[in-house]
Formats: structure tokens, C-alpha cells, sequence
């Protein structure tokens, strides 16, 4: 899977709560949570970012309290991908669950700047900045998380596994 898009670039340690402030909890409504993700972090990201675009962050990006809402907030605001030195190990098992690719990258997100242009190839784990005229790794997705992330998320990916199953 490849992926292109415009950098937003935001620092260490954004939690949950700075994704999608949790006066907004009380939905779950896509078109609702991605009109107020990352509000508390940028009053203006949902302005700038255009389907496609890519969040990148630093170290413990996700941290905070534990709720899909975060990654479904990013996916629905058109946010293709997000690439940080490091994730919150909830927020990186809810991003998976609902489809939203992440990948692990020091050297990347210490290098992106803001407005960069990013080519991302998921099966490699390669990060190609255009802007840059730099390269980066990161760790592939395996096979299986592939498929979920490809098919939407995990729910979606079960629902079609049994419905193969049963056309069988």
C-alpha cells in the first residue's frame, strides 16, 4: 500500500486528549471526531489538512488515556498515516484495530518538517521525503496487519473473513 501527502508536524508526548479533546466523547460519529482532531494541539489542523496528508510526531505520540476515538478522529479527518519516533502501545493496538496505518521512525520524525511532501510505501516500510530528497525506515507491516489495515480495520477485516467463509 502507498500513501502520499503533506507533513503536520507536532512534538513529543501528544496524548489522546490533544487528538480529540474528550468533550467530543460522547460520539461516534466520524464526520464529529474529525472535525475537532488534534484541536487542542492545532485550533486550526482541521483547516490545513487535506485528505492524504500524513501527522507526524515525536516521541509517545497517543499517550493518555486508552480510546479508539483518537485514531478514528485522524482516519476521519483525512489524515492517511501518522509516523512518530515512538507510539503509546494502546494507541498503537487501537490506530491497527481501526485501520489507520503508524510507523515507528526516529530518524523520520526528527527529519520531516511541517509542509514536507511524503511518499510512504507500507509493504516496504520506506518513507521517501519528496521535499527532502531523503529516504527513512521504518519497521513493514507484517502480512496479516496489512490485510487489516487494508480492509478498514479489524472489525471489517473479521466480518469479511466469516463472509468468505460462509460463501465457501
Amino acid at each position: 500500500m502507498k500513501l502520499k501527502g503533506k507533513a503536520h508536524k507536532f512534538g513529543d508526548n501528544i496524548n489522546t486528549d490533544e487528538i480529540i479533546p474528550a468533550r467530543y466523547l460522547n460520539t461516534i460519529d466520524p464526520k464529529v471526531l474529525g472535525a475537532h482532531c488534534m484541536e487542542d494541539a492545532d485550533t486550526d489542523f482541521v483547516k490545513k489538512v487535506k485528505k492524504g496528508d500524513i501527522i507526524v510526531g515525536g516521541r509517545n505520540f497517543g499517550c493518555g488515556s486508552s480510546r479508539e476515538h483518537a485514531p478514528l478522529s485522524i482516519k476521519a479527518c483525512g489524515v492517511s498515516c501518522v509516523i512518530a519516533e515512538s507510539f503509546a502501545r494502546i494507541f498503537y493496538r487501537n490506530a491497527i484495530n481501526t485501520g489507520l496505518p503508524i510507523l515507528e521512525s526516529k530518524l523520520a520524525a526528527d527529519s520531516i518538517s511541517q509542509g514536507d511532501v511524503l511518499e510512504i510505501d507500507l509493504k516496504k516500510g520506506s518513507i521517501n521525503n519528496t521535499t527532502a530528497n531523503e529516504e527513512y525506515d521504518a519497521q513493514a507491516f507484517p502480512e496479516f496487519m496489512e490485510r487489516i489495515i487494508k480492509a478498514g480495520g479489524l472489525m471489517n477485516y473479521v466480518k469479511r473473513r466469516i463472509k468468505q467463509k460462509c460463501t465457501r
